[in-house]
């Protein structure tokens, strides 16, 4: 089945240059003795927020050579496509839509409830979108007369403003990751399943039900168990053993999610803290067993913030025991949700509740080896992971009703070279979606799926 059309909407290199005026008033300071930053807006979109290094009025043309600095992207599917170009409207428009920037001068966020900087000008770029999902279209790159300026003659604001087709593998779970859910590959108005979840307790002897095309599971995945977590019995709230594999349509198991250290209150509290967070290993199938291939990290974070915090480590097949590479950490917020992403381009690792943006981290090189089942855009056997890797949503605790989420993920198909590729992503969305029960306050009861038979007894 074909990929969904996505387009990623980048602006990067900002830059301020201001001149000083000939007779500057005393009273009025200079934006280059203090910080600058923007908003960037589009329209449906969350607004997003980024520094603007101040440029010496002397220097002509922007500092060529350096490295494309992003500061915003936006993520758009077709329907968000269509929205902004008019065609899904019954009164179609040929207004354009347009990126719009609003500079200020000071520091950002606000104080007492005022918005803090002062705004020094507004500009806006119009964006011609029309068969974006298959061409990169370069909209702006270079200075942009803001106007007047107190203080100055006229200000200038360099940008650069592009897209680029990002087209994407969308799965869907039908139910919660803990009812054993299949997943759909979702295409347009098109639903075709491609995997089965099973979702069970490693303490009560449901492991084995994983094993049928992986006879040294065993000795194989358990080694790997206890080394990167903890399996032993710990005194007070706890919730541990949760496992889920993701089989294909054959019903062999293709990729598995093991919590290996258990969720646990912090001692004098009902939440599971950063300091002693839980977390989970995927695993994919090779060389008959299971071979880990990432970790996730979950806790719950203190005051205001009530966000799940997390972190995901890639596990190199040349890495030692316990360690990994870094390619996401952030919060999401415990009441309304959000989306898990890692995008190698960006700065944080999560994205607002609506999932609109999808800020970054670092890069890293890795890839996962070839398996069976082509999807049919697959790069070479060993790449690297780059720009836009995955992203999946995760309902918050006041979001969802009784049986409501449905994760769906999203995987750039540069990074699916097999099935399994796609299964450890979708085993890793689960383990995000599965973390948020696992980090709710133990003074909350977790319904009856996620719980061991033998506490439903008691």
């Amino acid at each position: 089945m074909d990929p969904c059309p996505f387009v990623r909407l980048t602006v990067g290199n900002l830059a301020l240059k201001i001149p000083v005026a000939s007779k500057p008033a005393r009273s009025v300071v200079h934006p280059s003795s203090s910080p600058c930053f923007c908003k960037i807006k589009l329209k449906n979109f969350s607004l997003q927020t980024a520094l603007v290094p101040y440029i010496p009025p002397e220097n002509t043309q922007f500092p060529e050579g350096n490295p494309q600095t992003l500061a915003a992207s936006f993520h758009l599917s077709k329907s968000d496509l269509d929205r902004l170009t008019g065609k899904s409207s019954l009164f179609a428009t040929s207004k354009k839509p347009e990126l719009k920037i609003s500079i200020y001068n000071g520091r950002r966020g606000t104080t007492c409830g005022v918005n803090s900087g002062r705004l020094l000008g507004k500009i806006s770029v119009p964006l011609d979108l029309t068969g974006a999902e298959s061409r990169a279209v370069l909209f702006h790159n270079g200075w942009i007369n803001m106007g007047k300026v107190k203080s100055s003659s006229s200000a200038q604001f360099h940008l650069n403003v592009k897209s680029e087709p990002d087209p994407r593998f969308v799965f869907q779970f039908d139910r919660e990751p803990e009812c054993s859910p299949q997943v759909f590959q979702i295409q347009g108005s098109i639903r075709q399943p491609v995997f089965t979840c099973k979702f069970s307790f490693r303490s009560t002897g449901e492991r084995n039900q994983r094993s049928r095309s992986l006879p040294c599971e065993q000795s194989g995945a358990r080694g790997w168990l206890s080394s990167f977590g903890s399996e032993r019995e710990r005194p007070g709230k706890e919730r541990k053993g949760w496992s889920i594999t993701v089989h294909d349509l054959s019903g062999s198991p293709v990729a598995t999610a093991s919590m290996v250290t258990p969720f646990v209150a912090s001692p004098g509290s009902d939440r599971v803290s950063r300091s002693n967070p839980g977390s989970w290993l995927i695993l994919r199938p090779g060389d008959g067993t299971w071979k880990p291939w990432g970790r996730l990290e979950a806790w719950r974070e203190r005051g205001s913030t009530d966000g799940l915090g997390y972190r995901f480590e890639l596990i190199p097949d040349s890495a030692p025991a316990g360690s990994g590479i870094l390619l996401a950490e952030s919060t999401l917020s415990c009441s309304r949700g959000g989306k898990f992403v890692i995008d190698l381009n960006n700065r944080n690792g999560t994205a607002p509740a609506n999932g609109r943006s999808t800020p970054s981290s670092a890069t890293s090189p890795v890839c996962s080896p070839r398996g069976s089942g082509d999807f049919g855009y697959g790069l070479w056997p060993y790449c690297m992971y780059r720009g836009f890797v995955m992203s999946a949503s995760v309902e918050g605790e006041g979001t969802g009703g009784k049986c409501s989420r449905k994760p769906t993920v999203e995987i750039s198909v540069q990074h699916v070279n097999c099935t399994e590729d796609a299964a450890a992503f979708v085993a890793l969305s689960a383990a995000i979606d599965l973390s948020m029960d696992a980090c709710r306050l133990f003074s909350h009861k977790l319904r009856k799926e996620l719980c061991p038979p033998q506490d439903l007894l008691t």
